[in-house]
């Protein structure tokens, strides 16, 4: 259920994962490290910042079974990850350079699904679950 941007081949770029809120570094070693909440559980949770890689570092004892829909928040400033743009997405900033792009990604254990948008528009897209969400996500963006 997680994200990032590799660079390309040849590349040599560092992504650095900020909380939309209160930009505090998310990613300070490499794992992203979010706060995950679901009913009465309460744990901190590593994400692999590689895109397509949804690979979860748990406490020990600690498992998000598939489809169990989850809160993220920032573990610094306590403010929920969820996005305006849909109640399944959560949403972060990374930043390479100059470059600031947010990147959404579900909230739903075991659903692959992960944006990376500029200002500009859609980046790129990972995960096999991205068509759940990019109907709604274009018709919020063009319809309205």
């Amino acid at each position: 259920m997680f994200f990032v941007i590799l660079p390309a081949k040849g590349e040599d770029m560092h992504w650095t994962y900020s909380c939309p809120h209160c930009e505090a570094l998310l990613n300070p070693e490499e794992n992203v490290v979010l706060r995950a909440e679901n009913a009465d559980r309460r744990f901190l949770a590593g994400f692999h910042p590689q895109p397509g890689n949804y690979e979860v570092e748990l406490p020990p004892g600690e498992e998000m079974a598939p489809g169990t829909r989850w809160e993220f928040f920032c573990p610094v400033c306590e403010q929920s990850l969820v996005s305006e743009l849909s109640d399944d997405l959560c949403a972060l900033d990374v930043h390479s350079g100059g470059d600031a792009h947010r990147v959404f990604f579900s909230r739903v254990a075991g659903e692959e699904a992960t944006f990376v948008v500029s200002a500009e528009g859609m980046l790129r897209d990972y995960g096999i679950h991205t068509d759940r969400y990019l109907e709604h996500m274009v018709h919020n963006k063009y319809m309205r």
